[in-house]
């Protein structure tokens, strides 16, 4: 018999079981609709919250950043030459300094136009007050020797400032105006900077006043870009053009951690590779240029290079990371420290040293007369040693080392033994070893850079006074071995390992 009551209880579990299908799908197409909206609306948050912190850097750092227009006496003794902005006659007019220069003297670039006997060249770059009392730091390369430095604040106030010192080894320069309670930008600390953080960087591109461009830290320790002898700059994808040289770098913090320097650029403007100056090597150069208006660096008088994979395999060590010491100076600290040629420096004051262009840096900004310890590795053996810093000499220049050239046809060398007559063709007075003559075109030792008037002073650390004792040496180097060679030019040493397979 059909029971009605059980029908309506059916119908009942019916009607709520599709109430509840209803009502769950209303909340989903809620959901799905709602939550795209909301995610939105987080990220326009979050790019108005990071507007906002790149508008509070530029309040902050902004007011600090100086215009600054050079002006130098260039004199030409042509009637007629072309508007190139400086002329031949000047020191900016290389390709290095119109990249950050803005507009020069007037005239059509390439149009020929008549010179009058002396003219004035104009340039441009920015700067930041690091003091209430009218000191700025700028780059070398902006203010150099100009005869007249213009300094324009974001006010709109103009001063004349004077040089106070200048550094082209590491292109910092500072200057001072007359003025007081001036707006200052604090220096941060460019050491605990990270690849990948957000900076910023002000200045003057083009003669565009105070304009800020955003980016992130690249990369860091970039000391083989040939801009200056000490170098560690700091790399940003931040544009830099023009007229930026000498702004600073700002983190987001609003503080300075680097000053802008350079761009890579084969066309003169940004493409995305931009280098600054750590405020953290600044900072010690900027109060030697106050209390004496030049920088005294410190000195070890050692010839060094990096150890490659294959010197390192040459000299039987593990490590890949450490100086290679290359030759010593006589009666230079190193050398009464005890430091010897073919050492491996892996530790400096506590510290691990890796690559060339760092240590130099470290050593460079030790004050001379202090002391430090010294590890290295000596004939696989680890030693600890205390040096004590001695001062750079003036005019002494960063080791240009390269390279080498009788008939070692493997590596491609013509070598002879160095002879009074050629000791005299090649500068080589004094020396001992044997003298590479030619090196073939595309050789191994081209490539290595070895060049003709290179002395070869050993061969797998045997040294060799004679073209004889030379081949046998070469030719006794182990199959798929690299044939190690101390070798001499000018007044540097290196070590250079040649691959012969």
């Amino acid at each position: 018999m059909y029971n009605t009551t059980d029908h309506h209880k059916s119908l009942f579990r019916i009607r709520n079981t599709t109430d509840i299908i209803r009502a769950v799908t209303c909340l989903l197409i809620l959901i799905l609709f709602t939550h795209p909206l909301q995610a939105q609306e987080r990220g326009i948050d979050s790019l108005r919250q990071t507007g906002k912190a790149f508008a509070s850097v530029a309040k902050k750092a902004s007011p600090a950043v100086v215009f600054i227009q050079v002006e130098m006496a260039a004199k030409g003794n042509s009637t007629m030459e072309f508007s190139s902005p400086f002329g031949g006659t000047s020191p900016f007019d290389d390709e290095f300094f119109r990249h950050f220069f803005g507009p020069f003297s007037p005239g059509q670039q390439g149009q020929p136009r008549q010179a009058p006997p002396q003219r004035h060249a104009v340039g441009q770059g920015s700067g930041f007050i690091v003091s209430t009392d009218g000191y700025i730091l700028t780059n070398n390369h902006v203010v150099g020797d100009a005869d007249k430095i213009t300094v324009k604040l974001e006010d709109g106030r103009e001063f004349t400032a004077k040089t106070i010192g200048t550094d082209p080894r590491s292109d910092v320069a500072l200057i001072k105006i007359d003025a007081e309670g001036l707006p200052v930008l604090s220096l941060g600390d460019s050491d605990a900077l990270e690849v990948g953080e957000w900076v910023v960087a002000i200045g003057n591109p083009f003669g565009l006043s105070h304009t800020l461009t955003v980016g992130v830290v690249s990369a860091k320790g970039r000391s083989s870009v040939g801009l200056a002898d000490y170098e560690n700059f700091i790399q940003t994808d931040a544009a830099i053009n023009p007229g930026n040289s000498g702004g600073p770098m700002v983190d987001l913090d609003g503080h300075a951690v680097g000053m802008n320097t350079a761009i890579f650029s084969r066309s003169g403007g940004y493409i995305g590779i931009g280098f600054a100056i750590p405020i953290n090597m600044i900072k010690s150069i900027k109060q030697q240029l106050l209390d004496s208006g030049s920088v005294t660096r410190g000195y070890l008088g050692i010839v060094i290079q990096d150890l490659t994979s294959d010197l390192a395999k040459s000299f039987g060590l593990d490590v890949h990371k450490g100086v290679l010491i290359a030759d010593v100076s006589k009666d230079s600290p190193a050398e009464r420290a005890g430091l010897k040629q073919g050492d491996v420096i892996i530790e400096f004051d506590g510290k691990p040293v890796d690559k060339v262009g760092p240590f130099r840096n470290r050593v460079a900004l030790n004050a001379p007369g202090s002391s430090k310890p010294i590890t290295v590795l000596r004939k696989g053996e680890r030693q600890t040693l205390s040096i004590t810093i001695g001062k750079l000499p003036e005019g002494e220049q960063q080791a240009s080392i390269s390279g080498a050239p009788k008939t070692l046809d493997k590596l491609g060398l013509t070598v002879q033994t160095l002879t009074p007559d050629l000791a005299q063709q090649f500068d080589l007075k004094g020396q001992k070893g044997v003298v590479i003559t030619q090196v073939k075109p595309g050789s191994v030792a081209a490539i290595a850079g070895i060049q003709p008037g290179t002395v070869i002073q050993e061969v797998n650390r045997t040294p060799v006074s004679n073209v004889d004792e030379c081949l046998q040496a070469v030719v006794k180097t182990p199959e798929h071995h690299s044939v190690l060679l101390l070798i001499r030019k000018g007044h540097y040493s290196r070590f250079v390992a040649l691959k012969t397979e």
